[in-house]
């Protein structure tokens, strides 16, 4: 059982100041310069023992406050370093009660040889403190001391994979990662000097989300179910938004509710609560006859382009119609500015007569309502929905978690995280395969990946070759381009198969214009579509690979 890290400080801080003064900051933060923010900002060092890096920090330019839980070690730093312009505190992990207390946020946060001193249980709840207290666009420098824990001064093993989880669960990223010898000499023990960016696209819509994430009140997980449902329609099915003005961007307000359904599907399959009150499909206002009657769906079915019939067109229709009532009267009106205000404005609609067949296509979707929401935010949730989704998951685990235990109840992290995870289903290429061979009947295919002249008997690999690769180069898409025959493949599909092709391509393509739809205008929304995930997400694309493709048709 490790021992109280204060009292061993305490007991040994004289001899502590001699070894960590003779080691200059400069040096030890070598790594972190080029980072800094400018002279002015704000600093937090926690954990700053002998005020070597406070004084540093101070002597920098930046207004430093210093937290330090052990007295003896606060009593050497004001001996060491007298003139150092730094505001002192008495505090620590994972509280930080005085320094909150303070009302200051930090551009830049420092925690050397700390994280080993808290214990593996508080350290989510110590990453939430620090990130509550960074500004956007700010940096969390941590070192983390690798080697034999030495319990006797307090100490728990730490990992890297550790820290970068938290780092992704609370919307921020890891910018830099240096490994460094100790300066001490000690062959057992090395260091690894992790920086952490917490993100901003200057627009304030990333300190609107996670103060909605991280801090704003729920009864329920219905906020969070809002906002993930909204980050991934704005990832995968944006064509479906349109413009409002200069501002605003309207979404179907069905297509929120289909996304909703989806997400909530699986957790209330496995008896997950979503509110402190919930159990099983009880007092959750959206769970009617229409979501119970669609038990026999899969929530990967409940997706654009799909098309439902009889009995589960009703019970679909329904439900859509529940939720979208649900998102207006709930999350849509309660999810507020820090100030007050709705940040969305829902409306929803009659949505017309049951159905007897229902496609889950634009006009369906729109008929439920609209959803607005700032143009901001919209962005912001197609550019960083990669780092925001993680925030939201871990907030939703949190919640589910606290609710169990307000009934009584566990429920396992690993087990709830598997539930929540964003699933795509098996592409079905029966389809595909089916037209491919009748299409080689009467002429060669050859396949639009390899350049390679396909045969009968290679149609099981069919799956790898169409699946559609994002990080393809634009050389390659313009070269594959000339070789499609539209003609052969999704000219000669059924109707309904056209119409469930253009819902998908519409919905994930945004740039293809209204009123137009044909293979120069999917392969123009392609093009643009592999701009937005170069340059927004950072997704790599293949080198060009012309010498590898031959002549030839291909679908």
């Amino acid at each position: 059982m490790p021992h109280d890290p204060i009292a061993w400080y305490d007991a040994h801080a004289p001899e502590l100041a001699r070894t960590y003064e003779a080691i200059e900051a400069a040096h030890v933060h070598a790594w972190l310069v080029d980072l800094l923010p400018q002279a002015g900002a704000a600093a937090l060092d926690v954990g700053a023992g002998t005020g070597r890096d406070a004084a540093w920090l101070a002597s920098q330019g930046f207004e430093v406050v210093a937290v330090e839980p052990s007295n003896a070690m606060r009593e050497q730093a004001l001996a060491l370093h007298p003139t150092a312009s730094v505001r002192w505190v008495g505090d620590a992990l994972p509280e930080l009660r005085q320094v909150l207390r303070m009302g200051l946020s930090f551009d830049l946060i420092l925690l050397s040889a700390v994280w080993m001193h808290v214990p593996e249980a508080e350290r989510a709840r110590a990453f939430r403190k620090l990130v509550t207290l960074l500004k956007p666009g700010g940096l969390l420098a941590i070192t983390l001391r690798l080697g034999p824990a030495a319990e006797d001064r307090g100490m728990h093993p730490v990992s890297e994979a550790e820290l970068e989880r938290l780092a992704r669960a609370h919307g921020a990223f890891v910018e830099r990662r240096v490994q460094a010898q100790d300066r001490l000499g000690r062959g057992d023990v090395t260091w690894v000097q992790v920086a952490i960016r917490l993100p901003d696209d200057g627009t304030g819509a990333l300190p609107l989300l996670r103060h909605v994430i991280l801090n704003d009140d729920k009864s329920s997980t219905y906020k969070l179910a809002l906002l993930r449902a909204l980050g991934r329609i704005a990832d995968g099915a944006a064509g479906y938004a349109r413009l409002a003005g200069d501002d605003e961007v309207v979404v179907p307000l069905g297509l929120v509710g289909l996304y909703w359904i989806r997400l909530f599907k699986p957790l209330l399959a496995a008896d997950l609560p979503q509110s402190p009150l919930h159990r099983g499909l009880e007092r959750l206002g959206f769970v009617r006859e229409g979501f119970r009657r669609l038990a026999g769906v899969s929530h990967l079915d409940l997706r654009v382009g799909m098309r439902f019939s009889g009995d589960r067109a009703a019970a679909l229709h329904a439900a859509l119609r529940d939720a979208c009532r649900t998102i207006e009267r709930m999350p849509a009106r309660y999810l507020t500015y820090p100030g007050g205000g709705p940040v969305f404005g829902a409306k929803s609609s009659a949505a017309g007569r049951v159905p007897d067949a229902v496609t889950l296509d634009e006009p369906y979707l729109a008929s439920f309502g609209d959803l607005r929401m700032p143009l901001h935010l919209w962005k912001t949730l197609q550019r960083f929905d990669a780092w925001i989704e993680p925030a939201v998951i871990a907030e939703w685990i949190r919640l589910m978690k606290s609710y169990a235990e307000s009934q009584g109840r566990t429920i396992s992290e690993h087990a709830a995280a598997q539930v929540l995870a964003w699933a795509e289903p098996e592409r079905d290429v029966r389809i595909a395969r089916e037209q491919a061979l009748r299409t080689m009947a009467g002429a060669p295919l050859f396949c639009v990946w390899s350049g390679r002249r396909s045969l009968p008997l290679a149609m099981d690999s069919l799956k790898l070759e169409t699946s559609f690769k994002p990080e393809v180069s634009d050389f390659e898409l313009s070269t594959w381009r000339g070789r499609l025959r539209w003609d052969r493949g999704y000219g000669r599909a059924s109707e309904a198969m056209q119409a469930r092709f253009r819902s998908e391509a519409r919905a994930g393509l945004p740039a293809i214009a209204a009123g137009r739809f044909g293979l120069d205008d999917v392969f123009a929304g392609l093009m643009v579509q592999r701009i937005r995930l170069r340059q927004e997400q950072g997704i790599p694309e293949w080198a060009p690979a012309a010498a590898a493709h031959a002549a030839g048709d291909a679908e």
